[in-house]
C-alpha cells in the first residue's frame, strides 16, 4: 500500500531550521519544489529573506510504487531506485574531492530527532536550472557549458575499481552482474516486459524490439574501466550560481559505470545543446546499445509511477509518448498501428 502523503509545514520543519541554520532567525516560510519523485524537497524562508533547500527521504514523499527491491534498499543492483541519505552523501563526497560543484551541506541528519525520517539542509542556489537558461539565450551560456563540459571529463576520467554506486564501492562492496553491458541488457528487457504489458503498441512489437536489444548487445566488446557518472545528468539536473558555474543537483545516482551511459542520457535530454558536451572516445556501439536500453528505461519507468498518485501525470506522459516513438524508431520497419 502506497504510504499517505504528508506535506512538510513551517511547524515541521522549524526544528530543523534550527540545527541547520541556527536560532537567529526563524521560518517565515515552506514550499515544495517541483521535480522531486522519489524524495521531498522544500524551500525555506527565513524572516530575513534567506533561503535553504531542505531534502526529505521518507516513503510519505516518494511517488514510485515500492517493489520488494526496494524494500530491500539493494544498492548492489547500479538501477535499483537512487533514493538516501547515505547515497546522497557518498556522491557529494567523491564531487567534493574532484572540486565539482554541488549545493554546499549545511546538515545532513539520520538520527530522526528533528524530523521523523533522513534529512539534509543545503545551499539554495539562486538562479534559474540550465534547462531554463538554455531556453531563453543559449549563446550567453558558452562559459558554462564548456565548465559543465570539464566537470564531466573530470568525473569520466576519475576511475572506479569496480562498477557499481559510490556508496557500495566506498564500502567494498560489488554490484550484481558480470558487466556493465550485461546489467544494461538484464535491465533493457525487464523494461520491455514491463511497458508491453501497459501499452499495446510495444506488446505488438515485442519480439521485434528484444531482437534488436540482444543484436545491439551482441556487438559490444568487454571492458574494465568505468568512470564516475551521474546517472540522469539532463539541464533540469544542473543549476547554474552567480559566476556561471554549473551545480549539479539529485546525485543520488552517482556511480562508476560505462561513461556511454552518460553520454547516452545526455544526448537525449541536451538536444542540440549536446555539442558543447560530446568528446571523440566513445564506443559508438555501445552508445547506440545503451541509447536504445534508456529509451525503454524512459517508457517503462514513467508508466510505473503513474501507477501511483504522481501529479505532473500529463508532463509523464508526454516522456512515455516521445521515447516509445524512439524505441519503435530502432525496427527495421515501424510497426505502428
Amino acid at each position: 500500500m502506497d504510504a499517505v502523503r504528508r506535506v512538510a509545514t513551517r511547524d515541521r520543519l522549524a526544528g530543523v531550521a534550527r540545527a541547520a541554520l541556527g536560532t537567529e532567525h526563524r521560518v517565515t516560510g515552506v514550499s515544495r519544489l517541483r521535480g522531486g519523485s522519489k524524495k521531498g524537497v522544500y524551500r525555506l524562508t527565513l524572516d530575513n529573506d534567506s533561503t535553504a533547500i531542505v531534502y526529505i527521504w521518507d516513503d510519505t514523499e516518494n511517488y514510485w510504487p515500492t517493489t520488494r527491491a526496494d524494500q530491500a534498499d539493494n544498492h548492489a543492483d547500479p538501477f535499483s531506485p537512487a533514493s538516501g541519505i547515505e547515497l546522497f552523501e557518498a556522491a557529494h563526497r567523491h564531487l567534493d574531492t574532484l572540486d565539482i560543484r554541488s549545493p554546499r551541506i549545511l546538515l545532513a541528519d539520520r538520527s530522526r530527532s528533528h524530523y521523523p525520517a533522513d534529512i539534509a539542509v543545503v545551499e539554495d542556489v539562486p538562479g534559474e536550472n540550465l534547462e531554463t537558461l538554455l531556453r531563453q539565450d543559449p549563446r550567453s551560456l558558452e562559459t558554462t557549458m564548456a565548465r559543465l563540459a570539464e566537470a564531466l571529463g573530470a568525473m569520466q576520467r576519475h576511475q572506479g575499481p569496480r562498477f557499481g554506486k559510490v556508496a557500495l564501492i566506498d564500502k567494498g562492496g560489488t554490484s550484481e552482474g558480470s558487466s556493465c553491458e550485461q546489467v544494461v541488457l538484464d535491465r533493457a528487457l525487464d523494461d520491455l516486459a514491463e511497458a508491453a504489458s501497459r501499452d499495446p503498441r510495444i506488446t505488438r512489437s515485442r519480439d521485434h524490439l528484444e531482437h534488436v536489444v540482444r543484436a545491439l548487445a551482441a556487438t559490444v566488446r568487454p571492458r574494465s574501466q568505468h568512470g564516475l557518472i551521474h546517472g540522469e545528468l539532463g539541464p533540469d539536473h544542473v543549476l547554474v550560481d552567480r559566476d556561471g558555474q554549473p551545480v549539479l543537483i539529485d546525485i543520488e545516482g552517482l556511480m562508476f559505470f560505462d561513461i556511454e551511459w552518460e553520454h547516452a542520457f545526455l544526448r537525449l535530454r541536451f538536444g542540440d545543446h549536446y555539442r558543447w558536451l560530446d568528446r571523440n572516445d566513445l564506443d559508438e556501439q555501445r552508445l547506440t546499445f545503451y541509447t536504445l536500453a534508456m529509451r525503454l528505461s524512459l517508457v517503462a519507468g514513467p508508466l510505473r509511477l503513474l501507477d501511483g498518485d504522481f501529479p505532473d501525470r500529463d508532463f509523464m506522459m508526454g516522456i512515455v509518448e516521445h521515447n516509445l516513438q524512439e524505441a519503435l524508431a530502432f525496427l527495421p520497419s515501424n510497426p505502428m498501428a
